[in-house]
This record gives structure tokens, sequence and C-alpha cells, in this order.
């Protein structure tokens, strides 16, 4: 399970004080030192318990201007900081009980509930407002895993806890996985998250915990999006990329996409046949292994 951090300490500090902090020093978890200023700092400003209040009051008052327009999750997560701060960004997040109407009307899928899933970065987390949400954490290999759906994963059980006021986490990279549950009463969580060169290509997976299986991958990316839309669109150049990305691109996610967009402008079904055989032989066992459960669609 992620790992708690024992930290007392009453001083407090404000979001710009915590925002210059992380700015000067950053954020690296893999460092000690810097991993303990970090969280020192979230728990400095987590005993503010009147900022975030504060901040969300200034920002309603003016209307929807310029409200959290550098915001690319939902709106049940507000930023506190901007991603260019010393590697890493600060964010809460909003946790609903089942009795709120935000949950009702949005479902437990947009707050991530009922979801297991590790994450492709480090973060850490403190409990801010409320119970807090509560989670069973499991531990898995992630070298261990290649990736396509209904691959075993290994998961190991590890524990059922809540994210209670005041507690905090460091959730480890492509090594803790939790299946949250919803929160017993709305909660709030304080996150610094850590960023990092060519994150983005590494693999975030959800679980099917009762059949200890990878249930699919989370993190495809806006590349993958626009070799669809090429191949799409025509053009030989196009189709030259995506056969050049099925079988030599560095990530097996967009070898993947690529056959997925050749296989989607192929003329028939034994043409999606053959090029999914093709695939079968391609040098990835992941794409190997989508491969085998395309063909079998196409003949189901």
């Amino acid at each position: 399970m992620p790992r708690v951090i024992e930290l007392a300490d009453d001083a407090v500090i404000g979001l710009a004080e915590c925002t210059d902090a992380m700015a000067s020093r950053g954020f690296d978890p893999a460092d000690e030192d810097s991993l303990a200023h970090a969280a020192l700092m979230l728990r400095r400003l987590g005993n503010d318990a009147q900022f975030l209040g504060d901040m969300v009051v200034a920002e309603l008052a003016r209307g929807n201007r310029d409200l959290q327009t550098d915001n690319s999750y939902g709106p049940e997560v507000i930023m506190l900081a901007r991603p260019d701060t010393g590697k890493c960004f600060l964010r809460a997040n909003i946790w609903p009980s089942p009795g709120e109407h935000m949950m009702r009307a949005s479902g437990s899928e947009a707050f991530v509930y009922g979801l297991p899933h590790d994450h492709n970065f480090n973060f850490l987390t403190l409990g801010y407002f409320g119970p807090g949400y509560w989670s069973d954490y499991y531990e898995f290999d992630y070298e261990d895993v290649h990736g396509w759906q209904g691959e075993t994963a290994g998961l190991r059980f590890a524990s059922r806890e809540r994210l209670e006021p005041g507690r905090l986490m460091l959730y480890r990279a492509h090594r803790d996985v939790h299946a949250q549950g919803p929160a017993d009463a709305l909660s709030v969580s304080l996150n610094i998250m850590h960023t990092g060169t060519g994150q983005g290509w590494l693999d975030q997976y959800q679980f099917d915990v009762e059949r200890d299986q990878v249930a699919k991958i989370l993190t495809p990316g806006s590349s993958e999006t626009f070799l669809r839309i090429a191949v799409g669109l025509g053009g030989a150049e196009a189709l030259d990329l995506a056969h050049r990305f099925a079988r030599h691109h560095p990530s097996d996610r967009m070898r993947l996409h690529a056959w997925d967009a050749l296989a989607s402008v192929a003329l028939d079904d034994p043409a999606r046949d053959d090029l999914w055989r093709g695939a079968e032989g391609a040098g990835s066992l992941m794409v190997a292994m989508e491969a085998k459960a395309r063909r079998a669609g196409l003949r189901a």
C-alpha cells in the first residue's frame, strides 16, 4: 500500500508560500530529502483550514471569468498551482459521498470510485477535509506486466484504509494499486503531483481485481488520436507512418494504436484478419495477444 509518512508539525503556510517552496526545491520522490521537504510543505499547507474555501469563494465571486482555465481534469479537481512549479503541481480533489447530488448526477465512475488502478506518476496526498475516501490497496510488479487485456496482473492485497484528516501518504508509481470507495461524507484531499519527461509514455492500468487481470490501459495520449485521424483521412504518408509505428515504435501502446488505425481502413474482415495475423508476429508480446483477441472477434 502507499507509504504512510508520519510527520507531526503545527506550522501553517499559505498556498503562495507552499507554491514558492515547491518551485524552488522541486519534488523528486526518489530523493529522501526532496520527499521530506515536499511532505513538510504539504503538511503545513494542510494546517491552513481556510485557504481552500477562501480560494473557491474568490473564484466564484469573479463569475465564470478565468475560472480554472488551466484545469485539464474534471470539476472534481481544483488546480492549486500550475505544472511548471519545479516538475510538480498542486491540486485539491473533491470526494463526494453517495448522498451528494454530484454523485447521483455524475455517477461513481466520474470520481474513479470502483475502478481499481495504479498510477504512472508518484504523488503525495493529505486528508484535508471530511472523513476521507476508502481504498482497498494492492501492490503489483509493473515489470512483470505487458499490458494486454486479460493478462494476469499478480495483484497482492495489502489492506483497506481511509484517507483520514491529516493522514499523509506517498502513492508510488507503478507499484501501488487502489480501488477507491466513496467517502462517508463530502471530503477533500490535497496532492503534490510529480511530473517527469516521458511520463505520458509509461502505461497506467485499470485492473479486474476479482480475476486478478489487467482490464485496460488508461493512458492513451494525443499522439495516438492524431495518428488515427491521419490514417482515417487517407494519404500514403500517413499509412507509411502507421506501418512504421506499428513495427518499430518504442511504445507497445503506440504500436497497438497504429495497428488499430490500419485495421480501421482495411477493406473487409479478411483484410483485417490478415493485418492482425501480421501484428501477431511483429515483435511485441502485448500487441500479439491483443491481435489474437482481435482475430477471435472477427471470427465470432
